[in-house]
């Protein structure tokens, strides 16, 4: 099992996905498109991500707009594994 990553060392830890945003035990981001399609087609692309990783973030689909939350549920926290994932979805939407 994954350990949470101690909270000094989260500031290291957010240098490496600029983009998002730290709050509380979650890590944040908003994606936006041109169409609902494409933000569904984001959705689809993460589902995919998340599936590989066995690490499901929470997401909200909104017109033109994804908004992503990952933590680690059972830890009620951050793990490697949320920025590891918050790194790839980066990549996707890239």
């Amino acid at each position: 099992m994954e350990n949470l990553i101690p909270e000094e060392e989260l500031e290291q830890w957010m240098k490496k996905i600029p983009e998002w945003d730290l709050e509380d035990d979650c890590i944040c981001r908003s994606f936006e498109f041109d169409s609902y399609m494409e933000g569904i087609d984001f959705v689809n692309g993460i589902a995919e991500l998340a599936e590989e990783a066995d690490h499901h973030p929470d997401l909200e689909v909104s017109y033109g707009m994804v908004d992503v939350t990952l933590t680690t549920h059972d830890l009620k926290g951050l793990t490697e594994q949320d920025f590891l994932l918050a790194q790839k979805i980066d990549q996707m939407f890239s």
